[in-house]
């Protein structure tokens, strides 16, 4: 069995580590970082419950996470959300709608215009295209101009913060890609799938879950399990190789191992490789993550007008707001506000508004409120306000990105011993993560053997 050293304590690298650990192989994480997690962190302040990174996961069932919820005996800690999740709104001049669940709403919704409609009945007719496009000109080609505005648009500002312009349909939208590349067409490749039990959009079947005290549970947990091999506050200051092994170098002393995975963000695996390889460097630099600024509001029940019946509600870029969309949290899970108060969990910055992070907090609560205020009906200024920055949050999945990638692995041909792992390819979300990173301990089992 190999040793094996793991830079980077997110939920892919915890989760690498365990399975790696769990095969028999001797591994080390090094985090740099005071606790591991990542981008995973809940928080308790004020009789509130905040996950301030994601802040729920999806469960498909016979997955990675469900065998992780599993043999870390999580199950009776897993709260399944609010059946009214399934409702999401998005707003239209100044007006919220919910998004249509299906045909009969979407005739009658008025989110979208009759032409709008009309025009989508002529979408099986629409030819493929020659080459990658971005979400933006795949959405506007086969469904129109409305469906990329009111719908695709804020779900992209939702799930990507990033910009419908940039993203390649293919790498960021794969699985609604697909349903052209399979059927020429998303109505027949959403119909035959239907037929088939498979998931057709952008979320797949499953259930949405989040922990009694938020999703630190399940890091926390994962850390727990490896006891011993887990060194939090550990950066790494610099890589080398010495006799066919790598070498970690920290502060409180090196760290030797036969391989090397870099579980950590684009850029920082790009700044430890940049002695070795300054063109996989260059490779890795080139993924942007643009900020995001997570802004928690408590308010009580009666300074909010709206019934915050839903998941919550996405701001199309065309409404002018500042404010990406925001999560009815205390809806979702309970525990989340205290009695007679309701959380609301907003999101500032992305592609949309890469100067967000940098401002201050009154500013950003302020502006949040005033986006809020008309469409959910705030009276009264919050009486819980809580800030927490991401400067270089979600990896976009821009034009050229799998072309990138190919160049990446070819460069890693080149450096034995060396694996790359990180949301920045494979998917973005934490159920992505650890099937990857369980993908990846298979595959690194199979080349002990």
């Amino acid at each position: 069995m190999s040793d094996i050293l793991v830079v980077g304590a997110g939920i892919t690298g915890l989760t690498l580590a365990w399975a790696l650990q769990e095969q028999g192989h001797r591994v080390r994480v090094l985090e740099a970082r005071p606790e591991a997690g990542g981008n995973i962190r809940s928080l308790h302040a004020e009789r509130y419950l905040v996950d301030l990174g994601p802040n729920s996961l999806l469960d498909r069932g016979g997955e990675g996470l469900t065998r992780l919820i599993d043999v870390l005996n999580l199950e009776d800690r897993v709260v399944v959300a609010n059946p009214a999740a399934s409702r999401r709104y998005v707003s239209r001049g100044g007006r919220v709608q919910a998004l249509p669940a299906g045909p009969g709403s979407f005739i009658r919704t008025p989110l979208f215009s009759l032409r709008a409609k009309l025009r989508l009945l002529g979408e099986p007719w629409r030819g493929r295209a020659e080459a990658d496009e971005s979400v933006a000109d795949f959405v506007r080609r086969r469904l129109g101009p409305e469906f990329l505005d009111w719908a695709v648009d804020p779900f992209i500002s939702g799930v990507y913060a990033g910009d419908a312009r940039k993203l390649s349909v293919r790498a960021a939208t794969a699985r609604i890609y697909a349903l052209e590349a399979e059927a020429g067409s998303l109505i027949r490749g959403a119909l035959r799938r239907a037929r088939q039990g498979r998931a057709t959009g952008p979320t797949p079947r499953g259930r949405l879950i989040g922990f009694r005290e938020g999703l630190c549970e399940l890091t926390d947990a994962l850390a727990a399990r490896l006891d011993g091999a887990l060194f939090v506050g550990t950066p790494v200051n610099g890589l080398r190789r010495l006799a066919g092994n790598w070498v970690a170098d920290t502060a409180q002393g090196p760290v030797e191992a036969e391989r090397l995975v870099l579980a950590v963000p684009a850029h920082a695996a790009a700044d430890l490789l940049e002695p070795f390889k300054r063109e996989l460097a260059g490779e890795l630099r080139g993924i942007s993550y643009p900020g995001v600024v997570n802004v928690a509001l408590g308010f009580p029940r009666e300074s909010v007008g709206h019934a915050l019946d839903g998941f919550g509600l996405l701001i199309p870029s065309r409404e002018g707001c500042e404010t990406l969309g925001v999560l009815f949290s205390s809806t979702l899970f309970p525990g989340r506000a205290p009695a007679g108060h309701v959380l609301l969990t907003a999101f500032v910055g992305g592609a949309r508004n890469s100067d967000a992070p940098a401002r201050d907090d009154a500013s950003l609560i302020a502006g949040v409120v005033e986006d809020l205020t008309p469409l959910l009906g705030l009276s009264g200024a919050p009486d819980f306000a809580r800030v927490t920055r991401w400067p270089r949050a979600i990896p976009q999945y821009n034009l050229g990105h799998l072309e990138r990638l190919e160049r990446i692995d070819a460069a890693l041909t080149e450096l034995p011993g060396l694996t790359l792992v990180g949301n920045w390819r494979g998917g973005i979300a934490v159920g992505d993560c650890i099937n990857n990173a369980l993908a990846l301990a298979k595959r690194m089992e199979g080349d002990d053997e």
